[in-house]
């Protein structure tokens, strides 16, 4: 969290107040908050309600021979609802509805003021979720934002609240303060820690716009680059753990298959801790053709495998035996069925990861996205180590 209030503070730094940042037009719909009942104040909370038959009086706290039962107090029946209002009887509203009041019949300003806020989003935005993937986000220029929302009262939380009140501003974002319950219908039900930000999606980078590295030979400051090729992975958590592992520990470029993988959604973001806002993900619509390539230009591509004792055709090491001594290209496989076979084929070696014991029959004990650090901090650390 302290990192994510620093990127805060340096965005807002580096941004003129007033930018703009403001996208295509937005559609509104009825906006939230309690609807007032059609006609009628309705009953004071605590009243009896009329029983004009047996089963009214049942409804109304009565018998069925209309003998009303002595109540003390506002009605246990009735549902609280919105800060204060009280719903009201069924059919007041409307056939099949329930009718919302305010105690005295007044609306609160600023109960009016947040009935105003559309519910739609911009068309073609997302909405970004927790505290990492919005202060990345306002914090970097690679989105299009177009509506902030913190949960009001905060409390606790007042800190990072007024930083994001100081970076949206600078970035010329409104900022609306909503319940929980609004936070909760906009990133659906998922952990927003009170922030959700309404945004332009991310997209894959072509490799056509990558800048290729000069390799230099052995000696070479390249020599020791390391990218990171994802065949397949379609779980966005285990994307957004790959992304955060990737770009902690010193990956230089992180390359997906466009066919059957998981696309950059804000739950991939909120997985990466917020890694995904600052570090570009490129791809590739053929990835045997791009590899084959890498191998020509003098890359080691090297794959990865649970079971070594099924490989064929491809030496198999321990990662712990590998050395790094030119620019390598790891492959990692779908969470199910690993690599293909035919990328399998195109890879100088296959690594694989030493259980600690012998395993149970059909435990594998490692998941992708964990095996996937192990491997790349194994590799990675021989790079800080020279």
């Amino acid at each position: 969290m302290e990192q994510a209030l620093r990127a805060l503070r340096r965005g807002a730094a580096r941004v003129v107040l007033g930018a703009g940042g403001h996208g295509p037009t937005r559609d509104i719909c009825p906006p939230w908050g309690c609807r007032p009942l059609a006609a009628g104040p309705g009953p004071s909370p605590g009243a009896q309600l009329p029983a004009a038959d047996p089963q009214g009086a049942a409804e109304a706290g009565g018998d069925a021979r209309g003998s009303p039962r002595t109540r003390v107090g506002p009605d246990p029946r009735r549902r609280r609802g919105v800060e204060g209002c009280e719903r009201g009887p069924r059919g007041a509203a409307g056939a099949g509805q329930e009718g919302w009041r305010w105690p005295g019949g007044e609306v609160p300003k600023a109960r009016r003021r947040l009935e105003g806020l559309p519910v739609e989003r911009t068309r073609g935005s997302e909405i970004l979720f927790g505290i990492a993937p919005c202060a990345m986000a306002l914090s970097q220029s690679r989105r299009d934002l177009f509506r902030l929302f913190l949960k009001e009262g905060a409390g606790a939380q007042h800190l990072v609240t007024s930083e994001f009140v100081l970076q949206a501003t600078a970035r010329g974002v409104p900022v609306h303060r909503v319940r929980r319950r609004e936070l909760d219908e906009l990133c659906r039900g998922r952990v927003h820690q009170g922030v959700c930000l309404e945004a332009s999606p991310l997209r894959f980078k072509s490799l056509e716009e990558a800048e290729e590295p000069e390799l230099g030979g052995e000696e070479g400051p390249n020599r020791q680059l390391v990218w990171l090729v994802l065949e397949q992975i379609q779980d966005p958590m285990n994307l957004g753990a790959l992304l955060r592992s990737a770009y902690f520990l010193g990956v230089d470029r992180v390359v997906t298959s466009q066919r059957d993988s998981c696309p950059l959604t804000p739950t991939v973001s909120k997985a990466s801790s917020g890694a995904m806002e600052v570090f570009d993900v490129y791809s590739t619509d053929d990835l045997r053709s791009f590899l084959k390539a890498k191998a020509a230009e003098g890359w080691e591509v090297l794959g990865t495998v649970s079971k070594p004792e099924e490989v064929e055709n491809v030496p198999v090491i321990s990662c712990s035996e590998f050395r790094w001594n030119k620019p390598i290209i790891i492959v990692i496989g779908n969470e199910g069925d690993g690599l293909s076979l035919e990328t399998q084929l195109l890879c100088h070696r296959m690594l694989a990861i030493p259980p600690g014991r012998a395993l149970h029959p059909g435990i594998e004990s490692l998941n992708v996205s964990v095996a996937t650090g192990i491997l790349l901090h194994s590799i990675c650390s021989q790079k800080l180590r020279q």
